[in-house]
């Protein structure tokens, strides 16, 4: 029986089996019988069906794209399906995906013998470890909280609630992968002095040049021609051609008589370590895109600067945060990440292999 005389029931079963959006809309338009039968169905259901097996858990990321500061970020909200909402939840939906993609190069990034690619549970841990990292950023990394109010006892206790929702091997996962983001961080977007240094030395070994480093990490007053750019996720993952006309990875490190190389550096291990700490402010969404479209230093500044003035010298608060939950539970923070490098713990465990 040829597979477009199935019966309409056979067809829809189909339907509902598909595993991403492209799959579904791909056997859409196969043909005019399966386009019928498509539209006749209860479309958005079979979408969000196949949204929670390329995206899930999509409870997750719906408590993070309906999350507005008129309400708690540890409520539980819940919002009826749509195409609007569905369009939000692909694109925290890819941008998750993405870390997939990236975790085990860092996961394993010295025992590389070890490095694997995930299986499907712990893909499905990592993207919801991400999306509740980014909601804890988009609620408490943001103008409302400058730096004079983090150890409040207020925002303290607000920030707690939201970690509260979570179990200790849960806080393992986002703990996990905040690692990873912080070694991205730290060796591709806001690399150090030194990793300037023996990057350049491993590309140009032949090279003698001596580099020059600033040793100011004062952010420069921002050009206005990067201003419309970055005002949130959503047009970043948009990728502005200006930045992607303007600049290329390659030349990073290469020395021109209008480029130093050492001037892509953020300082040597003390200064870099702060810029980092506050760098980790920045969402799983805007990181991934910043490492994929702005190579050059002067392009993240840009970037930090439009954000306003909050986001400088105000780091990070997920971690002091992780360690005040699980002292609440007369839990050791020192075990849970030790846990976390030895496999035991985290988005993924030597058990869930």
């Amino acid at each position: 029986m040829l597979f477009e005389n199935l019966a309409n029931e056979l067809v829809l079963h189909v339907f509902q089996s598909c595993t991403s959006i492209s799959d579904v809309l791909n056997l859409a338009s196969t043909c005019q019988h399966f386009q019928k039968v498509f539209a006749a169905s209860q479309k958005l259901t079979i979408l969000y069906q196949a949204a929670e097996a390329q995206f899930g858990p999509l409870q997750d990321a719906i408590q993070l794209v309906t999350y507005n500061s008129s309400q708690p970020a540890h409520m539980t909200r819940n919002a009826p399906f749509s195409v609007a909402l569905l369009k939000q939840l692909l694109e925290v939906g890819n941008a998750a995906r993405k870390w997939e993609e990236i975790y085990p190069a860092k996961k394993w990034k010295h025992n590389f013998e070890d490095r694997r690619l995930l299986t499907r549970s712990e893909r499905y841990r990592l993207r919801r470890a991400v999306y509740r990292l980014w909601l804890y950023g988009r609620a408490f990394h943001n103008a409302r909280f400058p730096r004079t109010t983090r150890m409040h006892r207020y925002t303290v206790t607000e920030r707690a609630k939201l970690l509260h929702n979570w179990s200790t091997f849960e806080l393992a996962e986002i703990e996990d992968i905040r690692e990873v983001v912080r070694d991205v961080l730290q060796n591709h977007i806001c690399p150090s002095n030194g990793t300037i240094q023996r990057k350049f030395r491993k590309r140009f070994p032949d090279s003698d040049q001596q580099l020059l480093f600033n040793i100011h990490l004062n952010y420069p007053p921002p050009p206005s021609a990067f201003q419309t750019h970055f005002h949130s996720t959503h047009q970043l993952t948009s990728s502005p051609k200006f930045f992607l006309s303007n600049a290329s990875s390659n030349l990073k490190y290469q020395s021109t008589p209008s480029h130093e190389p050492g001037a892509e550096g953020w300082g040597d291990e003390i200064p870099h370590y702060y810029v980092v700490e506050d760098m980790l402010k920045l969402d799983p969404g805007q990181i991934v895109w910043l490492k994929e479209n702005a190579p050059l230093k002067g392009m993240v500044e840009a970037f930090v600067k439009s954000l306003g003035e909050w986001f400088e010298n105000n780091g990070e608060t997920f971690g002091q945060t992780l360690e005040w939950v699980i002292r609440e539970r007369g839990e050791d923070i020192e075990e849970l990440r030790e846990g976390i490098r030895e496999g035991d713990l985290g988005a993924v465990t030597e058990l869930s292999r």
